[in-house]
């Protein structure tokens, strides 16, 4: 039964690592358009801090991934497999703090 819940929490992970990807993305692209627009020493920070931020979350969801595509075995569980509910919280809180960011990106 554990490991059907820690598949179907990474399967939620994921999802909001993909849509945390995808916000990134969007904010990166507004921020890319804001520099060709201004040039300011601001909207570089802005793109150094996405693109890191992106990576990050590239990384995350990948992880996260290989985490369903290769599940650990019932009576086997590594540490490598335990950190699914710590990755879904802090997945979740980028996805609030992305959105805020986003929306006020976009104003």
């Amino acid at each position: 039964m554990a490991v059907i819940e820690n598949v179907t929490l990474a399967y939620i992970a994921m999802s909001i690592g993909v849509i945390n990807v995808c916000l990134m993305m969007g904010l990166l692209n507004s921020y890319l358009k804001t520099y060709n627009e201004i040039k300011s020493g601001f909207t570089i920070g802005l793109i150094y801090f996405t693109s890191l931020i992106l990576i990050q979350n590239i990384f995350t969801t990948l992880y996260l991934a290989i985490q369903v595509i290769v599940p650990a075995p019932e009576l086997l569980i590594s540490e490598i497999h335990e950190p699914i509910k710590p990755l879904l919280f802090i997945n979740m809180i980028q996805l609030v703090a992305l959105i805020v960011l986003y929306r006020i990106t976009r104003k």
